[in-house]
């Protein structure tokens, strides 16, 4: 066995209404008047009201920020920090999905020590403390209540991260209620999401672990059995606390056994043309595994049945086609794209799509297989529906 460290989030809730006793949770950690952290839709559509309602009963009112935008560029996080200096805020949360989480994280970290933004981004730059930190997702996709990373848009196509287990929440609050109604498209972009974050752990080249194996496992198993039911049914609460356990576990298990060639692929999609990062790495995973498959096809044959739902016969490629071909259906039956060229992707940026994931080192050097650049393009034009 290789050595390994494991680092996650001390204190897990999970219970529908579990939001509703956040102020529980501040009183512990000594938080009197906290910054949450959260977007605009999800107060309009009165989300954050009931959670804002139960922190003032409980003794601890709350000062709004509400600025929060998809893939949040760093004027966001200033305007953040700027907000709980100003009312002097001992505390953050976020309630929200994962860019509402990563905001948060950074102005904990901004607001708790010394360091500018600028110093932090990287691995384990962060030098200083943080205020206490609590973490509600609301959406089942990146498992970021859990994770030791926060990312920030810094240029027209540019992204930069902090990463540093100081980013770990004091408490991650898992509240199925708060995942209710969400659209089916994004339920299912950020299941798909999740479930790539627990196949790319589990196959991870350098920090793979037994740890991180059994909560990819489990997380696969929540996910894949979970998300039809949660994409055709809003309200299926057994269903949405099911993909929210999977998607936080997926996260455990990615936090220490980190993602690799699927995610290095999807984020220059993201970069260039706005494609939510969840239907990115959708958009990609098929051809990534059919690529990896010559290397990985022992370990990928461990996750078909788990995918499938049914026990899977053969040898380990047999497996692996029956794993991708069931992957193929899902993303099909969800109703995602299943091409780059359905998601409105020019076969012109493909070369310049390779290029850029070439970039993205830190995430490449985990795939099971080596990537050059005529690889990245080959699986473009694959994901693109051409032959490579």
């Amino acid at each position: 066995m290789q050595p390994f460290t494991f680092n996650t989030t001390p204190q897990i809730q999970c219970a529908p209404g579990s939001a509703l006793a956040l102020a529980e949770s501040c009183q512990r950690l000594g938080i009197r008047k906290p910054l949450l952290v959260t977007d605009p839709g999800l107060v309009a559509i009165g989300l954050v009201a009931p959670v804002l309602a139960a922190l003032e009963r409980g003794g601890v009112p709350a000062v709004v920020f509400d600025k929060v935008k998809e893939d949040p560029p760093e004027a966001t996080v200033f305007a953040a920090e700027a907000l709980g200096r100003e009312q002097g805020v001992d505390g953050v949360m976020a309630v929200g999905g994962g860019s509402s989480m990563d905001v948060a994280k950074i102005v904990a970290v901004l607001l708790g020590g010394e360091q500018p933004l600028s110093e932090l981004y990287g691995v384990d730059q962060v030098r200083g403390r943080r205020l206490p930190l609590l973490l509600v997702p609301t959406t089942a996709g990146t498992g970021s209540e859990v994770t030791p990373v926060a990312i920030v848009t810094t240029g027209e196509t540019t992204k930069a991260g902090v990463s540093s287990p100081v980013l770990l929440p004091d408490v991650a609050v898992l509240d199925a209620d708060l995942t209710l109604g969400l659209p089916a498209p994004v339920t299912a972009m950020t299941g798909v999401d999740a479930m790539v974050h627990a196949i790319e752990a589990y196959t991870t080249k350098l920090r793979k672990n037994p740890i991180s194996d059994n909560l990819a496992r489990q997380a696969l198993g929540l996910l894949a059995s979970n998300i039809r039911r949660a994409v055709r049914n809003g309200g299926d609460r057994e269903a949405r606390g099911g993909m929210l356990l999977g998607a936080c576990l997926a996260g455990q298990a990615f936090a220490n056994a980190p993602v690799a060639a699927v995610h290095a692929l999807a984020y220059p999609l993201g970069g260039h043309f706005h494609i939510p990062h969840g239907l990115s790495n959708s958009l990609v995973l098929p051809s990534v595994l059919e690529f990896n498959a010559p290397v990985a096809a022992p370990l990928y044959a461990e996750l078909a049945d788990i995918v499938t739902g049914q026990p899977v016969t053969g040898s380990d490629e047999a497996k692996t086609a029956a794993l991708i071909t069931s992957l193929r259906a899902l993303i099909d039956e969800l109703a995602l794209p299943a091409t780059l060229a359905a998601a409105k992707v020019p076969e012109s940026a493909l070369e310049m799509l390779a290029a850029d994931a070439m970039l993205q080192q830190r995430l490449l050097v985990n795939n099971p297989r080596d990537v050059s650049e005529a690889d990245a393009l080959g699986i473009y034009r694959a994901a693109y529906g051409k032959a490579a």
